[in-house]
C-alpha cells in the first residue's frame, strides 16, 4: 500500500495565507491605490504564495527571512517594479499579523520598569488630565531623558532617589545650547512628571520646587500678520483644477476666516460639519468643543473637496492625503508645510518659526480694526484666558498712536 507523505497541515496553512490575498487587497484598493500599482502588488503575493507551496514543510507561517530569499532568488516581477512587490509583501505580513494568522516577527521584551513608568504617565496625562495627544508629544519625551541621565550620570535605578540636586544638574545639561523655548517647554514636563510621582506615591516629597522658572518675556513682540491684499494673493495660490489643490484651498479657508490652529485643522471630522445649521464643531485644546459659524465659501471649498476628491474612505477624518495611501494628514507639520508652499507661491517672506498660526494672528488684526475688544477677539479664538489675547493689543497701532505721548527734544516735545 502507498502511503502519501504529503503534510496536508502544510497546505492547510498555504490555503489559509492564500485565502487572506483578496481581503488585503481590498484594503489596499480603499486605500486609494491605482489600478497597475494593485495588479503589480497582486501578481507579486500571487507568486509569493505559489512559491511555498512548492517549498519544503515550515513549521511556521512566512517572515522576513522568507519574504527576502523570495525576492533574492524567485521573484519574476521585473526590476522596475520590485520595489513595489517587496513593500507589498512586508504590509502582507502585517496584514496576517494584525488577524493572527502568523507570529510577530520578533518575540516582545518584557516591558521594564521605566517602560512601566511611562505608560502610567501617559496614562494620568491623558485621563486625569485631559491632555490631547498632540500634547503627549511635548511632555512624555521628559521621562526616558530623565531615566537614562540618572542610569548613566549617577547610578540611580530607582526613582525614590530623586533629589533636587539631581533635578538641577539634569535640567542644566539638557538646556546647554538651546533655546530659552526649549528649556522652558523642558522644566515645564519636568515639572509635571514630578507632579506625578508625588500624586501617585512614586516618591515622598513633591520636587516640583527644585526646578528654577525659566524666564519668558511677558509682553512678546508685535504679533506678524498678513494684510488683506497678502490673504487674498495666498489663498489664489492653489491649483484648483486638481485634487491637492483643492484640498489645500479648503485647508487654507479654514485658516484664513476661521483663525484655526493647526491640530484643529488635522482633527476636523465629517460628522463635525453641521451643512443644515452652517456650523462645524471644532476640537480645541484639551478636549475642548467649540461651535462654530461655517462661512459659506469654506462651506463650499469643503464640499467640493469632499465630493470631487475625497470619497468614500474608512476613516472619519476630512484632509486625507491624495495619493496612496489615503490616510489623514497627521502632524500640524503638514499644515505648516502647505502654508509655507502657499507662501513661497504668493511670493511672501514668512515670519521665523511661524506658519498656520500667521492667519490666527491675521484675523485678530482685521477684528480690531473692526472694532473688536479683546473679550471678542479671545472667544473667536477660543483662548482659555483673557492675558493670551492680550498680545494682540499691540496690533492696533492707530489706537496705540492715540495714547502714546510725544518722545522730548531738545527745546521741548515736538
Amino acid at each position: 500500500m502507498k502511503h502519501n507523505t504529503k503534510n496536508p497541515n502544510r497546505h492547510a496553512r498555504c490555503d489559509v495565507i492564500a485565502s487572506q490575498i483578496d481581503p488585503f487587497m481590498a484594503e489596499l484598493e480603499a486605500a486609494g491605490y491605482a489600478a497597475n500599482t494593485l495588479r503589480i502588488k497582486h501578481e507579486a503575493l500571487r507568486h509569493f504564495v505559489n512559491w511555498r507551496r512548492r517549498l519544503r514543510p515550515r513549521a511556521a507561517g512566512p517572515d522576513e527571512s522568507e519574504v527576502g530569499e523570495f525576492m533574492a532568488r524567485a521573484c519574476r516581477i521585473g526590476a522596475r517594479h520590485r520595489c513595489l512587490a517587496s513593500t507589498a509583501l512586508s504590509a502582507f505580513l502585517q496584514h496576517l499579523r494584525r488577524r493572527k494568522l502568523i507570529s510577530a516577527s520578533e518575540p516582545k521584551s518584557p516591558e521594564t520598569a521605566s517602560l512601566v513608568l511611562a505608560r502610567r504617565y501617559a496614562e494620568f496625562l491623558r485621563n486625569d488630565k485631559g491632555l490631547a495627544e498632540l500634547s503627549l508629544r511635548v511632555y512624555l519625551p521628559v521621562v526616558p531623558q530623565l531615566l537614562h541621565h540618572l542610569d548613566i550620570r549617577h547610578g540611580i535605578t530607582s526613582i525614590r532617589r530623586l533629589d533636587a540636586d539631581v533635578l538641577r544638574a539634569f535640567l542644566f545639561e539638557c538646556a546647554e545650547g538651546r533655546s530659552s523655548e526649549y528649556v522652558r517647554l523642558l522644566a515645564s514636563s519636568l515639572r509635571s512628571f514630578l507632579r506625578f510621582l508625588h500624586v501617585r506615591g512614586e516618591v515622598r516629597r513633591d520636587l516640583t520646587a527644585a526646578i528654577p522658572t525659566v524666564r519668558r518675556w511677558s509682553q512678546p513682540g508685535v504679533p506678524k500678520k498678513l494684510t488683506p491684499e497678502e490673504v487674498d494673493r495666498v489663498l489664489a495660490t492653489p491649483d484648483r483644477a486638481t485634487a491637492t489643490g483643492r484640498r489645500d484651498y479648503a485647508i487654507l479657508l479654514l485658516l484664513a476666516r476661521l483663525g484655526l490652529r493647526a491640530s484643529e485643522v488635522l482633527l476636523l471630522e465629517l460628522g463635525d460639519i453641521r451643512w443644515r445649521t452652517g456650523e462645524v464643531m471644532i476640537r480645541g485644546k484639551g478636549s475642548r468643543r467649540d461651535l462654530l459659524p461655517l462661512p459659506r465659501d469654506v462651506g463650499v471649498a469643503i464640499a467640493r473637496y469632499l465630493r470631487l476628491d475625497r470619497g468614500a474612505r474608512p476613516t472619519q477624518r476630512v484632509f486625507l492625503r491624495t495619493y496612496a495611501p489615503r490616510v489623514p494628514l497627521m502632524g500640524p507639520a503638514t499644515i505648516g508645510h502647505i502654508v509655507r508652499l502657499a507662501l513661497v507661491r504668493a511670493d511672501i517672506k514668512r515670519p521665523a518659526h511661524i506658519a498656520a498660526h500667521l492667519f490666527r494672528h491675521t484675523l485678530a488684526s482685521r477684528m480690531l480694526q473692526q472694532g473688536a475688544d479683546l473679550r471678542n477677539i479671545s472667544e473667536a479664538l477660543r483662548h482659555r484666558a483673557i492675558s493670551t489675547t492680550e498680545i494682540y493689543a499691540k496690533i492696533d497701532m492707530r489706537s496705540l498712536n492715540e495714547v502714546v505721548r510725544p518722545w522730548p527734544t531738545q527745546g521741548g516735545a515736538q
